[in-house]
């Protein structure tokens, strides 16, 4: 098994950045992709980014590609996402994912899941 910690989410002005981490744990060696999904009140999970554990393989939403960052630390089993210029449409719960193979933008393609962090973008 595989254990996800989020940390790194809070309140912030419209404009500004916040930078959430994923510390893995357990089994860290079956994971090979880890990336970042968000969920809106009332709305479905989405896909945010993701990144293999080299880091040449990477994918964003496009709502959030030039804005968000996710880069991984291996030696630390931590993944992180750099987000700026947040906007209000990007409140939401975020969640980290991981899972063993190739990179998926789909949520049902991933095992293992964290508790989620709350961003909260005020206007």
């Amino acid at each position: 098994q595989v254990q996800l910690v989020e940390s790194g989410g809070g309140l912030v002005q419209a404009g500004g950045s916040l930078r959430l981490s994923c510390a893995a744990s357990g089994r860290t060696a079956s994971v090979d992709v880890m990336g970042w999904f968000r969920q809106a009140p009332g709305k479905e999970r989405l896909f945010v980014a993701s990144l293999s554990r080299a880091g040449g393989i990477v994918y964003y939403s496009d709502s959030v590609k030039g804005r968000f960052t996710i880069s991984r630390d291996n030696a630390k089993n931590t993944v992180y996402l750099q987000m700026n210029s947040l906007k209000p449409e990007d409140t939401a719960v975020y969640y980290c994912a991981a899972r063993g193979g190739s990179v998926y933008t789909n949520d049902r393609s991933y095992d293992y899941w964290g508790q989620g962090t709350q961003v909260t973008v005020s206007s």
